[in-house]
């Protein structure tokens, strides 16, 4: 019997076989974090709209943000909008420097990994961090989230988002 609703599943991609070898549930991880933000982020989507997460490494996230950004230079996750209604939109994380930006704030990879995932995807419902009110508003969300996950306030380690 198929169900009527479908739980919309996001579309996981792993590049760099590194990511396995540090979270070992990614794909569990990845869909329980998608289902949180559905849940109380604003994700109002459907099966066929899901984004795609892109769990690379640092060479391709760098050619990515010079191409779509400027910057010749890794980022821990790009952000990229729907292209249409059939699309959810795209979000790519780069290995090492989530790996580094994890040592260096002290915080085990999984939650820094879940904090950025969370990040991105409330980017693709609409929430921004431009002005200090939604900048405020997306970082009491993320923490929300990141608590009903079990996760620790990621604010009071000091490692920032930038997607």
């Amino acid at each position: 019997m198929t169900p009527r609703n479908p739980i919309a599943r996001a579309d996981l991609i792993v590049e760099s076989v590194r990511w396995y070898g540090a979270i070992s549930d990614l794909d569990r991880l990845v869909q329980r974090t998608y289902q949180m933000v559905r849940r109380f982020g604003g994700i109002n989507v459907n099966q066929q709209t899901a984004p795609s997460l892109l769990f690379s490494d640092d060479q391709h996230v760098k050619k990515l943000n010079f191409q779509f950004r400027g910057k010749n230079k890794p980022t821990n996750v790009l952000t990229f909008e729907p292209l249409g209604p059939q699309h959810g939109g795209d979000i790519v994380l780069a290995y090492e420097t989530m790996k580094r930006e994890a040592d260096k704030a002290q915080r085990p990879l999984r939650a820094h990994v879940t904090h950025l995932l969370i990040h991105g995807l409330l980017h693709l419902a609409g929430h921004d961090h431009l002005h200090p009110g939604e900048a405020r508003r997306m970082e009491t969300l993320e923490t929300y989230i990141m608590r009903r996950m079990g996760f620790p306030d990621p604010w009071k380690t000091g490692a920032k988002p930038h997607a």
